[in-house]
């Protein structure tokens, strides 16, 4: 599978059910060549250093499926940032 097959997918949180968006950064462990976290984009509303935009890093061991239209993953980021919001 091709890293553009897998930005072309949603992400959603099998936890809640919300969607996190399309990856958009993969970290691979450059030693053995695999893939151990995806990146989707955080909430908007955190602006980080720069206006950086907060991300949610997803390991691997996360992920539950690769579907032909999904990756569903099960984090518990998405709801951490919504309590950050109250």
């Amino acid at each position: 599978m091709k890293t553009s097959d897998l930005r072309a997918k949603e992400v959603i949180n099998t936890i809640d059910g919300k969607c996190l968006g399309h990856i958009t950064d993969i970290e691979i462990n450059v030693e053995t060549g695999k893939l151990t976290a995806i990146v989707v984009p955080g909430n908007g509303r955190f602006l980080g250093f720069f206006g950086r935009n907060e991300e949610i890093i997803i390991p691997w061991d996360k992920i539950n499926k690769i579907g032909l239209d999904v990756i569903l993953v099960e984090t518990t980021a998405s709801v951490d940032y919504e309590r950050l919001d109250r």
